[in-house]
């Protein structure tokens, strides 16, 4: 894939810019001594710069950072003049997390009445090493999925037809799947498609009571219903968003046992969920369903 690098600097200057002009009070802290986490010490590389590079990093073939700034600083010194050394660049990293959090809230997608959620595991050690980590120790926790237990967090997606985000949360790996999903669908209507992992009574009435209705397959103990057509359909289709999860993993690159740091995992989290937005070809059903009267809510 060729790198937007242009077009990724100006929509990220254009909303920094705006973000700089009119910060969030409840980010401010209460002294005066202390700078606010999101202002940067002064710097040849203006911040959205350096946005650009974590989110071309995510976009790029290399596997670690260090080798993708190498390759910076050796091919892209016309496009980023002020560039400084990599320890000086990791240094700063951490000042670009609240922007890259809320640019990320500006890149999700638009609801479409079709949506799909489901987790996936992010290992942050191999299960041997459990005891000895120390990383995110008070922070990760075990977690079974499909394959097994494994040690470290969950990341939770919703996405439209269309592969689009729609809602992002991330939780210890020993969190139920069905715990965020209230907070998750709040601006969502239609209807949810998800695994068997969401099936609840109490979190179906409470998401029908916002015009949205959850449908999953059902378990081998509990009595079978009818389901439209169109509904059956689409549950087949959820294998959309287990494409999203490895595009993230495989190509986007959010899953590494090779942090230092909660910022550095928050930072490459953060820049592989946008440089997804930013993939030509994202999965896909092709579906042009406008309104809501096209997705009629059945039980």
């Amino acid at each position: 894939m060729i790198i937007p690098l242009t077009e990724i600097f100006c929509e990220v200057d254009d909303f920094y810019r705006t973000l700089e002009s009119t910060p969030p009070p409840a980010l401010l802290p209460s002294g005066d001594t202390v700078n606010p986490p999101m202002i940067m010490p002064p710097c040849t590389l203006s911040p959205s710069e350096m946005m650009t590079l974590v989110i071309a990093f995510h976009l790029s073939h290399y596997r670690t950072f260090k080798h993708f700034y190498a390759h910076v600083q050796e091919y892209w010194r016309a496009e980023f003049p002020g560039l400084v050394s990599y320890p000086r660049f990791v240094a700063l990293q951490p000042y670009l997390l609240i922007p890259l959090c809320a640019y990320l809230n500006r890149r999700k997608g638009s609801v479409t009445g079709i949506a799909f959620i489901d987790s996936t595991s992010l290992a942050v050690c191999h299960n041997r090493r459990i005891h000895s980590h120390r990383v995110f120790k008070k922070l990760a926790k075990r977690g079974k999925n499909s394959v097994g237990w494994f040690y470290g967090f969950k990341l939770h997606l919703i996405v439209n037809d269309r592969g689009e985000l729609l809602a992002i949360k991330l939780t210890p790996a020993n969190v139920d799947d069905r715990e965020p999903v209230p907070e998750m669908t709040r601006d969502l209507w239609g209807k949810l498609f998800g695994d068997k992992g969401y099936i609840s009574q109490k979190l179906f009435d409470l998401l029908f009571d916002q015009s949205l209705q959850l449908i999953t397959k059902i378990k081998k103990n509990m009595k079978n219903k009818l389901m439209p057509l169109l509904d059956k359909l689409l549950l087949r289709k959820r294998a959309i968003i287990e494409t999203v999860n490895d595009q993230l993993k495989n190509i986007s690159q959010i899953e590494h046992t090779r942090h230092r740091s909660m910022a550095g995992f928050m930072l490459n989290l953060l820049g592989g969920l946008i440089a997804y937005t930013y993939q030509d070809k994202k999965p896909s059903l092709h579906l042009d369903i406008a309104t809501p009267q096209a997705l009629p809510i059945v039980i």
